[in-house]
């Protein structure tokens, strides 16, 4: 960009004509101060209380943005910021942007993104809900660091600073609350260079309510963070049931198992083949969801995991899915063999429902697994195909040299 500046500062705006001049005030102070050739610049999401004509008079860059929601707010105040690096946070007065030193001086040591970390820098006394700052914050943000590996202590802080580059090319897409999730996670992904710099949080100044939604948009990050890893989500969880599926059928295959008083019979033998068949579905959702996401540009490629789906053809999965079916059908015969034994009288139930529900077990986990891989590979499937002819025109300079090469 000709016009490019070192420095946004962004807030997104949504009706905060109470608090957003001091906020601007605030933010064009520490530009002046620190010599920062910068700009200050307001996504306003569609005010009614006057808050673009406060900015305009207080010398902000005010840009509409038309899709509501705090992420679209954001996305479109990034997209339009001529800052080399941005630092955005709410315009509610919550945070001090005379005090942006230290988000700078990270940005210029090289740093993708920077996050402010509230609890280490300190919040002020009603500056926030006490089930956001012990329950939902703590909570989402070790999950998040759980998930991804991340380093970020605090996942929610809304004054973070970034390369505006480097976050275009994360392709952010939520339009809501979770875009603040969404930012730390495909930057943890991306393996860029993430840090925390203390932020003190302050009770905003603002007389009406909050837009954030407690319930729902803690729901929203969660919801967020488990689509984000299929590992997590589907993955773990299955192999967790397969195992004890596994492990519990094959100790009591042969017959009920007694532990002081109390006796596992064909009961447990049951839970067991549900346990299986539910934790093979979850492992196939675990490979289709990441094959999706990495497909389609929601999580970067990874080598361990493609070299993984190229060892699990279609081919291959099939010939397991059949295997498992005929298993299923040999169990069954096995039930009607120990029925024939007793000259297909009463059968005793403990005895009889092995073979049957083993054989069911294989059959049902045969024909998910089978159904699973054709899911699998049409998420292969190309999305362009781009052909190209292998004639030539005549008046193709090419062709016209390879002719004289051969004469």
């Amino acid at each position: 960009m000709a016009d490019q500046l070192e420095l946004t500062i962004l807030m997104p705006c949504l009706n905060e004509a109470e608090t957003l001049e001091t906020c601007i005030a605030k933010a064009r102070g520490f530009l002046q101060a620190s010599g920062i050739k910068g700009e200050v610049l307001i996504a306003d999401n569609g005010s009614t209380d006057g808050s673009r004509d406060i900015a305009a008079a207080a010398g902000a860059i005010v840009v509409p943005i038309e899709q509501r929601g705090y992420g679209a707010a954001l996305a479109g105040g990034i997209e339009a910021a001529r800052g080399r690096y941005i630092i955005m946070g709410d315009a509610d007065d919550s945070y001090d942007f005379s005090r942006l030193e230290a988000f700078v001086a990270q940005l210029r040591a090289g740093a993708d993104l920077v996050m402010g970390n509230r609890f280490a820098g300190g919040i002020a006394p009603g500056a926030m809900p006490w089930h956001h700052r012990y329950i939902g914050n703590p909570v989402l943000s070790s999950l998040g660091r759980l998930f991804f590996r991340t380093p970020i202590g605090d996942f929610h802080c809304g004054l973070r600073g970034f390369s505006r580059d480097a976050i275009l090319r994360l392709n952010l897409r939520t339009t809501g609350m979770e875009f603040a999730s969404e930012m730390v996670v495909k930057a943890t992904l991306a393996r860029l260079d993430l840090r925390e710099v203390p932020t003190r949080l302050a009770k905003d100044g603002r007389s009406r309510p909050p837009h954030l939604r407690s319930f729902r948009d803690g729901w929203r990050h969660l919801r967020f963070l488990l689509l984000f890893s299929p590992r997590w989500l589907f993955l773990y969880p299955g192999v967790a049931l397969l195992c004890l599926g596994l492990l519990v059928g094959a100790i009591l295959l042969p017959g009920p198992v007694r532990l002081g008083a109390v006796t596992f019979d064909v009961h447990t033998f049951l839970v067991a083949a549900l346990c299986i068949i539910v934790g093979l579905q979850s492992v196939a959702f675990a490979v289709i969801g990441r094959r999706f996401a990495s497909r389609y540009g929601f999580i970067p490629r990874s080598d361990n995991y493609d070299r993984l789906l190229e060892a699990l053809t279609l081919e291959r999965i099939l010939l397991v899915a059949v295997l498992l079916m005929l298993a299923g059908i040999a169990a069954l015969f096995w039930g009607v063999g120990e029925w024939a034994a007793r000259d297909f009288g009463p059968l005793n139930p403990s005895r009889t429902m092995r073979p049957v529900i083993l054989a069911l077990t294989a059959l049902v986990s045969g024909f998910q697994l089978m159904m699973s891989g054709f899911m699998s590979s049409m998420i292969n499937i190309p999305i362009y195909e781009r052909r190209i002819a292998d004639a030539e025109t005549p008046d193709d300079p090419m062709q016209r040299r390879r002719q004289l090469d051969r004469t």
